[in-house]
């Protein structure tokens, strides 16, 4: 048996305009015609779909569980020539990005809503990773795009700049090292060491102390609660914390070895795997948004 398509979007529509002659307005058709649709359906089907008895037609038991089911098939088929047209039109279906969770996602998220405002018909994935996890996610699933503090190079990678980020190693107002002065290596490992544990449990940050005592947690707002409860020291990315280092609630540890650090993140594509259109004009949107960060002075 072959259903028409036709006959069940009529047959939606009677039902959802809640009767022939407003069916027929919403469908641009005579409503003879939307009838005759219905009325060949039923035919088709051998079964009653509507209460064509009294002021308003109703669905019969049997349109009501068919027409479920037809709606659920219309679905179907508007996604199945949505995604035709995609292709069609160069976007591509799905579009995932790798971003390190040590980075600010503003210009990610601003880039994200241009695509919205857009209407760009690709289906976007943010996938948060931390230090090698980054990387290992971005090959694992073969991902489009990485925004990424370390990375292994490879022939394969296109990398650009990004302006640089700076982090800063800071502890609490109450904690021993606030208040030691200048400090040495010995003195921070009398005390537990902060850090983000590496998602793809590959290693440790390179800018890691050494000590014997080192609480691992989840990312950088835990890392940052952990700060502020005095539970140790740590490195945290400067714009998180400027604000709380300006009024005192953290305070920057006086390290012998220097107590900031700076580094270049990187917008990574792949050079076998060429960007579609959204992979394209998100990559686009996020240079204009670097360009425009470094030129108002770049993240402290």
């Amino acid at each position: 048996m072959s259903i028409d398509l036709e006959s069940l979007v009529a047959l939606d529509a009677v039902v959802r305009h809640g009767g022939f002659g407003r069916a027929a307005q919403h469908l641009h058709k005579v409503q003879s015609a939307v009838s005759y649709q219905v009325r060949k359906l039923e035919e088709q089907l051998g079964l009653a779909l509507l209460d064509r008895e009294g002021y308003r037609v109703r669905l019969t038991p049997a349109g009501e569980a068919l027409l479920a089911e037809g709606r659920r098939l219309l679905g179907q088929a508007d996604r199945f020539e949505a995604l035709a047209r995609q292709f069609i039109d160069g976007w591509e279906p799905r579009l995932l990005l790798v971003a390190d969770g040590i980075l600010p996602l503003d210009a990610v998220f601003l880039a994200l809503k241009t695509l919205a405002d857009e209407h760009v018909p690709t289906r976007v994935q943010v996938k948060i990773e931390f230090m090698f996890g980054v990387q290992y996610r971005f090959e694992k699933e073969r991902a489009d795009l990485m925004i990424v503090k370390d990375y292994e190079p490879d022939r394969l990678l296109h990398a650009e700049p990004l302006p640089q980020i700076e982090c800063v190693l800071c502890t609490s107002p109450g904690h021993p090292l606030a208040t030691a002065g200048e400090v040495d290596l010995a003195m921070l490992h009398e005390h537990v060491e902060l850090t983000v544990q590496d998602s793809s449990d590959r290693g440790d940050d390179r800018h890691m102390f050494g000590g014997d005592r080192v609480y691992y947690l989840s990312g950088f707002s835990a890392k940052q609660q952990a700060l502020h409860m005095g539970l140790g020291f740590g490195w945290m990315p400067l714009y998180l914390v400027a604000d709380e280092l300006a009024r005192g609630e953290l305070v920057e540890v006086r390290y012998r070895g220097g107590s900031r650090y700076r580094f270049t993140p990187v917008l990574v594509q792949r050079l076998d795997k060429p960007l579609g259109r959204a992979g394209q004009r998100l990559a686009e949107l996020l240079r204009a948004g670097a360009r425009e960060e470094e030129a108002g002075g770049g993240l402290g």
